[in-house]
């Protein structure tokens, strides 16, 4: 009796021994980034006018904003696609010591127009134009892309791929073997400026020369990722 019993306990031993290492599990995770063309452009140019008067402050930035509209679109950029980008004005205070109070030093009148562009070859000469026409703020060119579907799909099979040499890696070190997947979750895709868009002036003949900006052939990234949970005995 009490062989079978110790029998029965070591088969049970076995077979919860069986059972664990068949329900091992691997958990990664993988990155997958596609690079897309970028298929349009926001300019964000504008300018900033101080004055020790408000009102004259803004009346400048606002003929210098109608200024660059007018450049703009007699170059052949669509008036629908000047926006505001936006309009503010501040004041700026300095110390007086004398009455050890804050007082007005100036007004500070800032505009800007967001201008949406469809031909990547046109974004250096808006900026010029725009410079031309009395611009003296650039916050930067924004770029994106329209149609990121089939990068989105590439990124996730990146993603998966990267997912699975990963668990094979750390199946092979632990001795096990990759039999199958027990579950996979998508943990986002997003698309975003590559950081490999620049723009840069150009040498200058003179200077008066206006200087030629030159905007690099625009990437977007799509970045997929994913955890997935492999079976391994």
């Amino acid at each position: 009796m009490r062989k079978l019993t110790a029998l029965i306990l070591a088969l049970m031993v076995l077979a919860a021994s069986a059972a664990a290492l068949a329900d091992t599990e691997i958990t990664v995770s993988g990155e997958g980034n596609i690079l897309v063309s970028a298929d349009t452009a926001v300019v964000n140019i504008g300018v900033n006018i101080r004055d020790r008067n408000a009102l004259k402050a803004q009346q400048r930035a606002n003929e210098v904003i109608a200024a660059v509209r007018k450049t703009l679109t007699e170059n052949g950029i669509a008036a629908e696609d000047i926006n505001t980008g936006y309009v503010e004005l501040f004041t700026i205070y300095d110390y007086d010591y004398s009455s050890g109070s804050d007082a007005v030093s100036m007004y500070t009148a800032n505009s800007m127009l967001a201008i949406q562009l469809k031909d990547m070859t046109q974004v250096g000469k808006v900026i010029d134009l725009a410079f031309g026409a009395g611009a003296n703020s650039l916050n930067g060119v924004s770029f994106s892309a329209s149609d990121t579907d089939a990068a989105r799909k590439e990124a996730l099979k990146a993603a998966v791929e990267q997912a699975r040499v990963k668990a094979e890696v750390l199946a092979e070190a632990a001795g096990l073997k990759i039999t199958g997947i027990e579950a996979i979750n998508e943990g986002g895709t997003y698309s975003f400026d590559s950081g490999l868009n620049n723009f840069r002036a150009k040498g200058m003949a003179d200077e008066a020369a206006m200087a030629e900006t030159v905007v690099q052939a625009a990437k977007i990234q799509v970045n997929s990722t994913v955890n997935i949970t492999f079976k391994a005995e």
